[in-house]
């Protein structure tokens, strides 16, 4: 060490050791997100105060981030407004706190890694150890395998280190989607590394009985393999895409057989892969309170309130548009439906571009698709992994703006 502090000049050892506790502070971070069993979690407690140190030392907002700080900062106003239209508060003030303390990880993360593109790399290898971790936890709770199993199962369900299975389950959809990533096209005398905590994330999904979590994670595997075709010209590339899909999902079949041999997995399993459950058909199910909102929310263009629906109809919006209309009003939903546009459309526009962070982009691309898609049968508005997903989008965005600004000869 003292060889090195020699010939390195004091100010680049200084700047080395803060990048080092920067890039840690991140990644644990991330880590932290897999864990949300009690409310507040530590990752909101840990979040507040990454952001603030970092708010005091320099984060900065690009033009290329500002309109994901207006909308989301617009989306929160709406709710706020909205909240005016309650006789009774209660705890709404906190659970718009949160909500807006959401909107802020997301830009976070976004300018954290424009200036850095290297914390892609950070970020997805935390997010995949949190998401390996959470699964044992889920998995081995499922089958009662460690002590205390009941706090990581719920209704039956594994659900890690989180409250609901419904929330775990998509949680683990894009760490399993980037492994998959690797699968498909790494070195093959490497594949093991990736296929084993593969293995794993996409066994805490399939235990989770989630039906959303199923179809995000199988909607985001197809988008990505038909991405990964039509981004080659290679033949030879697009044939192992196909042999690699091909055994990806026979290997994932040979699993789920196995998995259903077991008695009380098979009877969840065939409960859980009906399409429409009881609770979604029913006179005044989900389905059916859905019409109900928008039609209310006509008649009610400031909203009523956060939360107030499922107080009113006894269940919550279960759809992030409704909830958007109810609890966030109009000027809620505009800013939110602006904001998934501008996300989607953004995107695509540089989701095949080859850049060092493609591989990152293209990954969070597809499971957010999913996470839209989602968003009809189940609220988001404060999944903190959404948000993570935007920030790591809206990153890739300010990145290629300044990419062609710099091409252009307009960056210092």
């Amino acid at each position: 060490m003292s060889a090195i502090t020699h010939e390195l000049p004091q100010g680049a050892i200084n700047a080395k050791l803060i990048g080092l506790i920067s890039t840690g502070a991140i990644a644990l971070g991330v880590l932290l997100s897999g864990f949300v069993i009690r409310e507040p979690a530590p990752y909101e407690l840990y979040m507040a105060g990454l952001i603030a140190v970092w708010s005091l030392f320099g984060l900065r907002i690009s033009p290329a981030i500002a309109p994901l700080l207006v909308l989301l900062v617009a989306f929160n106003i709406g709710g706020m407004i909205s909240m005016t239209q309650m006789s009774d508060i209660a705890n709404t003030p906190l659970y718009l706190a949160v909500s807006l303390f959401l909107a802020f990880t997301a830009v976070f993360f976004a300018a954290v890694t424009e200036t850095d593109p290297k914390l892609y790399r950070v970020i997805f290898l935390a997010w995949i150890a949190s998401a390996v971790f959470t699964s044992l936890l889920g998995i081995l709770g499922y089958f009662g395998a460690v002590p205390g199993a009941e706090m990581f199962t719920k209704y039956g369900r594994a659900a890690g280190g989180f409250q609901d299975p419904n929330l775990f389950g998509p949680y683990l959809a894009l760490p399993g989607i980037y492994l998959l990533y690797r699968v498909l096209t790494g070195n093959p005398a490497r594949m093991a590394i990736y296929a084993i905590p593969l293995l794993i994330i996409t066994g805490g999904i399939f235990l989770s009985f989630s039906r959303g979590a199923w179809g995000l994670f199988g909607a985001s595997a197809t988008l990505l393999t038909g991405f990964l075709f039509l981004q080659s010209n290679s033949g030879k590339f697009r044939l192992r895409i196909v042999v690699m899909s091909i055994a990806a999902v026979a290997l994932l079949a040979i699993a789920l057989l196995i998995a259903l041999q077991i008695p009380s997995v098979a009877e969840l399993f065939t409960v859980r892969a009906q399409l429409v459950q009881d609770y979604d058909g029913a006179r005044m199910g989900r389905f059916a309170r859905f019409g109900t909102g928008f039609l209310l929310a006509t008649e009610r263009p400031f909203g009523i309130g956060p939360l107030v629906f499922g107080q009113i109809y006894g269940e919550d919006t279960h759809d992030i548009w409704l909830k958007a209309l109810m609890d966030y009003g109009w000027l809620g939903f505009a800013a939110y439906l602006t904001l998934i546009i501008w996300t989607v459309a953004a995107g695509f526009r540089i989701l095949l571009r080859d850049r060092p962070w493609q591989p990152y982009l293209l990954s969070a691309y597809v499971v957010f698709l999913g996470h839209i898609a989602l968003g009809t049968v189940i609220d988001t508005d404060h999944w903190r992994h959404f948000y993570l997903l935007l920030g790591l989008i809206w990153g890739a965005i300010a990145l290629e703006s300044r990419h062609q600004r710099r091409l252009a000869g307009q960056v210092d």
